[in-house]
């Protein structure tokens, strides 16, 4: 993975309000957030990928 700087600044903004600022009710609810959109984007990114195969 690359170095902090090369993330979106979007994704700075996000990574140091988890650190200084998020409440663990916060912070629990934006893991769920964060994990369940990734998972679909990987399930898109696979189906994609299987359409282009066959």
């Amino acid at each position: 993975m690359g170095s902090f700087d090369n993330h979106p600044k979007s994704i700075k903004k996000a990574v140091r309000y988890i650190k200084q600022d998020g409440s663990k009710e916060q912070l629990i609810e934006i893991k769920k957030l964060l994990n369940d959109t990734i998972q679909k984007r990987i399930k898109a990114l696979e189906l994609d990928n299987q359409k282009i195969i066959s």
